[in-house]
């Protein structure tokens, strides 16, 4: 078995479609705010066991801006620094996703 580099894997979607596109984009939804202030936080809060990546479109556009927490495959939309620290604060630290937050499987 190999070793993990890293516990958790969240991938924030930071993709950026054309001004006026149909699906709109996270980035257009502010996901650079919440990548950036995500990353910041996990660091603040010592967690080295968690990687807090940009990840290109994650085809849940509409609904954006989303990450994604692996390995659990929890889908969140983020839309506020206090949604942000929810995530941080039960996800990350203990382990409970928060339901609020999270995008259901039938949602596209």
């Amino acid at each position: 078995m190999t070793e993990q580099f890293y516990k958790s894997h969240i991938f924030c979607c930071t993709n950026e479609r054309p001004a006026g596109h149909a699906r709109g984009s996270c980035k257009g939804r502010g996901a650079d705010d919440i990548r950036n202030y995500m990353k910041s936080r996990v660091k603040e809060e010592g967690i080295e066991s968690a990687r807090v990546n940009g990840a290109g479109c994650l085809d849940r556009c509409e609904l954006g801006p989303v990450v994604v927490v692996y390995p659990e495959g929890v889908w969140y939309k983020l839309e506020t620094r206090e949604d942000v620290d929810a995530v941080i604060d039960s996800h990350l630290k203990n382990g409970v996703p928060v339901e609020r937050l999270m995008l259901k499987n039938d949602q596209r």
